[in-house]
């Protein structure tokens, strides 16, 4: 972008007025030392940062530059400077002591912090930090790092931001990126205003555009946090509280960010209640929504049920699902077990996945589901869509929160309506997410006549599961129990030893079990903890009987048959093939042509040089 002549054209008068103001303030502080946020240790008379208001010419509202301008700590500082001898905010202190409060403050990495992992999420505009924090012993703590803007760029960002707010044209289709669509107006908005914006270089024009992504159409001051892949779970505890994340490596974490005032906090659960296409007030004042990228967030709006402020937790939805070989590769479960599991889906077998929050009951069930027979038509019931099924012959469906006031549901849609509209789609196989009310009694009444079932249940084990299923609200009967053929209770474990990927914890398949009767339960596997490894006995199956007797082949023939696909599915994880949509498409050429494809297996693993998996 480039100077250009008196004709070119000015930015509108509440765009100058926010820049004026911006820079009065900025030219006070020209002479001081400004605080980098990034540099290992702070200088000792940092000033908090004040958070600065754009007042709009002609409407009166207030526009915020944006939450960079309270986020990063190298933004523009008041003029209290008479008390330097004041405490500097510290990270994880309870009554952090602070002259005045900051918006949102990243904190630096500490001087004599040890990094133990560095990476980009967003090069080279956000990177993280996993380092040691010696005031909490040498515990773990996740650092955001992001470019800093310069003064000049800063002044830039905020009219550029707020002519964007009065000037952005929508797309004229919904097919166009949104992001794409926004940088676009924003070199359109930058060209048409070029002599009031300045000269920039093309480096910073980028980091321009990350923060006009960033804050515009991205997440705000935890956008970052939504970048890496290697976080499972955001929260945010309150006001004045370190953000929290769950690590898939080092677990949990507190973070540098803080929001240090209510409204900010409270203005980002109502962007993050937006983006979800929802309300959030304090008239309904909780809310279960899903952000755009299938993440699953719950929050709380003010003080009306939290006391410390809004709060939020969100958890990050895998945009490529868990295949089945993924899960073996996990060490969830081991080749013979999806071997198993494939051949029960096939024969429409109930299989139910049972555990606790947090233990992969979600992704276990949706690669399961993903071995059924290619041909079977499956509907899923849900509240919230987390499952991702590689398959076109697939009815999802979602429930509907009431949109009335009162004791009146106006427009609602449950769970227990939905599944009793899916037995009307003629399903082979009925999946519900999770059930935990009256929809129970629904779908094993499905499977009673005869149409294969598949959910998961939140509890310890498979005693608790059955307990729950006969305690209301769900109140199935004692004598449809059998009906949930297979149990397969899923767990967060410690490991004994750390993993091939160096992660000292994983999730597994505890134990399976087949259920003849009432309180009558045959174990078919079970995790050895010592080994980590799953002991199996198909031996003792009776499932696998029984789908010798329906499809008339012995039980010896049935268990070759088993070993048989074991061989497929060890052969994908050899080959490296995790895919959802690759794992399937082999699956239906399995069927097509079971001796050929069993053939190039064997002959692979046979000439392999990769040796065997120990789980095999």
């Amino acid at each position: 972008m480039e100077n250009e002549e008196s004709n070119k054209t000015e930015a509108p008068d509440h765009v100058n007025s926010a820049t004026d103001s911006l820079k009065k303030d900025s030219a006070k502080e020209s002479s001081k030392k400004r605080f980098s946020l990034f540099s290992k240790k702070p200088e000792s008379e940092v000033k908090t940062i004040e958070k600065e208001e754009v007042k709009s010419a002609e409407s009166g509202d207030n526009a915020k530059a944006s939450d960079h301008v309270d986020s990063s700590a190298d933004s523009l500082k008041n003029d209290s400077v008479e008390e330097p001898s004041k405490k500097r905010f510290s990270l994880f202190s309870k009554k952090p002591e602070v002259v005045a409060k900051p918006t949102v403050f990243l904190h630096p990495v500490p001087e004599d912090a040890q990094i133990i992992s560095s990476y980009w999420v967003k090069e080279p505009y956000a990177k993280i930090s996993i380092v040691t924090v010696p005031s909490l012993g040498g515990a773990l703590a996740y650092y955001i790092v992001e470019t800093q803007l310069a003064d000049f760029e800063r002044i830039a960002f905020a009219k550029l931001l707020a002519i964007l707010s009065k000037e952005l044209q929508p797309p004229k289709t919904n097919e166009i990126d949104a992001k794409l669509h926004v940088i676009k107006e924003a070199r359109r908005v930058a060209s048409k205003y070029r002599r009031s914006l300045g000269t920039f270089t093309d480096e910073a024009w980028g980091t321009i555009l990350y923060y006009i992504e960033r804050d515009l159409i991205g997440f705000g001051p935890i956008h970052a946090m939504m970048l890496d892949p290697n976080i499972e779970d955001i929260s945010a505890n309150g006001v004045g509280l370190p953000f929290y994340i769950w690590h898939r490596r080092y677990e949990s974490l507190p973070t540098n960010l803080f929001v240090m005032e209510k409204e900010t906090l409270d203005n980002l659960i109502v962007k993050l209640a937006h983006l979800s296409g929802k309300h959030i007030s304090t008239a309904f004042p909780v809310l279960d929504a899903m952000l755009p990228g299938k993440h699953r967030i719950a929050t709380t709006y003010k003080e009306e049920v939290s006391p410390k402020g809004s709060t939020f937790s969100i958890r990050k939805f895998k945009e490529e699902p868990f295949s089945v070989i993924d899960l073996i590769k996990l060490g969830t479960i081991n080749e013979t077990m999806a071997a198993y599991f494939w051949m029960l889906l096939e024969n429409r077998t109930t299989v139910v996945v049972i555990g606790g929050t947090g233990a992969g009951k979600t992704s276990t069930l949706n690669a399961l589901a993903s071995l059924a027979k290619p041909s079977m038509k499956i509907v899923t019931v849900e509240e919230i869509p987390e499952l991702n099924l590689p398959r076109d012959n697939w009815v999802q469906l979602v429930s509907r929160e009431s949109y009335g006031l009162g004791s009146v549901k106006t427009g609602e849609v449950t769970l227990f309506q939905l599944v009793k509209t899916s037995l009307r789609y003629r399903p082979d196989y009925l999946v519900i997410g999770e059930v935990r009310g009256e929809e129970a009694f629904v779908l094993f009444q499905a499977m009673a006549t005869g149409h294969g079932g598949m959910c998961t249940l939140h509890a310890e084990n498979l005693d608790y599961a059955i307990k729950r299923l006969r305690s209301a609200p769900m109140n199935v009967a004692e004598t449809y129990i059998p009906l949930m053929n297979v149990a397969a209770v899923v767990e967060r474990v410690q490991l004994p030893k750390k993993s091939s990927s160096g992660l000292s914890f994983g999730r597994r398949m505890r134990s399976i079990y087949e259920i003849e009767d009432f309180d009558v339960y045959h174990p078919i596997a079970e995790w050895d903890p010592v080994n980590d490894i799953l002991n199996t006995n198909l031996e003792g199956s009776i499932m696998l009987r029984h789908i010798g007797e329906k499809t008339g082949k012995s039980f010896e023939e049935i268990i070759v048959e088993v070993k048989r696909r074991a061989t497929v599915i060890k052969w994908l994880k050899e080959r490296n093939v995790s895919e959802s949509h690759e794992v399937v498409r082999v699956i239906a050429e399995y069927y097509v042509k079971p001796a050929a494809i069993e053939k190039i297996a064997l002959t692979d693993l046979q000439s392999s040089t990769v040796k065997p998996s120990r789980r095999s």
